[in-house]
């Protein structure tokens, strides 16, 4: 706790030196919508992305930047489909091979990283940037796990906040990611009123919607497929447990290989993962897994965010507002 404490009030005079200005928060002709979090992760940020950038495509040149966590390079890389996943990141791969047409770059300078893409957009999404405060977003979304709300957190080391709860302030909207496909309208309302939001910012809930198929490097198959099949579940992400509900609760049959997230495997667990008859894994772990497994029966289930039916329109609407907003006063 005292670590905490001491980590807590050096983030507390960080973010109050932006507030006054002393420090720099630079803005951009470009729209930027910035998702992010208050906690160390597994929140739901990358299907949030791939959800905007679904909408988004449309009507929109769409950029994603990302710092491209825990690849083996520092430097700003645009992403190519055939880029490995070492040198720009696992989740920036998964956008370009999932959105071609879209651009995604990778750079740790945030400010540097636009610069050299904004030329390309109409609108740019930054990943996980919510605590990157040298770029001033045109729109701020927050995600919050329905089980593990921002509001009964602490600061690192003790808890898993990256900074305060104050700092939801900050979001024009926050998302309840992860609600349960059961779940009540008094236990949304309850949730509303604990995270008490100022008037100004809006609130939306969503859930996870998982895939009726599986998808290899060359086939796709039914989900149901793996019914009477034993196959390794191969996890290398922040909070696998829904899945591994999912899959309980659906009667799957498996042995779970959990791994930390943006897992670089080793050869030796690669070796070990080869002697496994059929494996699955998340879209995300697949770009690192599937070129060392090419040969061998390795699948993914993919995910996707669902805003709750009677909100995603205002979602939309909302989003869309802000962007053309921001660009008529620019």
């Amino acid at each position: 706790m005292p670590f905490s404490l001491l980590y807590g009030s050096i983030l507390a005079l960080r973010n109050l030196c932006f507030d006054k200005g002393w420090f720099e928060s630079k803005s951009y002709a470009t729209p930027i919508i910035c998702v992010g979090n208050l906690s160390t992760g597994g929140t739901g940020k990358s299907p949030m992305i791939e959800y905007l950038i679904s909408f988004l495509k449309e009507d929109y040149k769409v950029a994603v930047l990302s710092r491209g966590y825990k690849r083996k390079t520092n430097d700003f890389r645009e992403v190519l489909i055939d880029s490995k996943a070492e040198d720009v990141g696992d989740e920036p791969l998964q956008f370009k091979q999932k959105f071609p047409g879209i651009v995604v770059a990778v750079c740790a300078d945030r400010q540097e990283g636009i610069e050299k893409i904004r030329i390309k957009a109409d609108l740019i999404l930054l990943d996980d940037a919510f605590q990157h405060r040298k770029v001033k977003a045109s729109t701020n979304i927050l995600l919050t796990t329905f089980n593990d709300l921002y509001v009964h957190d602490v600061v690192l080391p003790t808890g898993n906040l990256r900074e305060s709860k104050r700092g939801a302030k900050r979001a024009d909207l926050v998302i309840v990611t992860k609600c349960p496909e059961k779940h009540s309208y008094s236990k949304l309302q309850e949730i509303q009123y604990i995270l008490n939001l100022k008037p100004v910012q809006k609130i939306y809930f969503s859930k996870i919607s998982y895939d009726e198929s599986i998808y290899g490097i060359s086939e796709t198959l039914p989900l149901n497929y793996l019914l009477d099949k034993n196959f390794t579940l191969v996890t290398g992400i922040a909070n696998p447990k829904p899945l591994v509900e999912f899959l309980k609760q659906n009667q799957f049959n498996f042995e779970h290989k959990k791994f930390p997230d943006h897992h670089h495997f080793s050869n030796t667990e690669i070796k070990n993962l080869k002697g496994k008859e059929i494996i699955l894994t998340t879209e995300k772990d697949f770009v690192r897994l599937q070129p060392r497994l090419n040969k061998f029966a390795i699948y993914y289930l993919p995910i996707k965010t669902v805003i709750l039916r009677e909100q995603e329109k205002f979602f939309k609407e909302f989003i869309i507002n802000e962007i053309e907003n921001f660009s008529t006063n620019s």
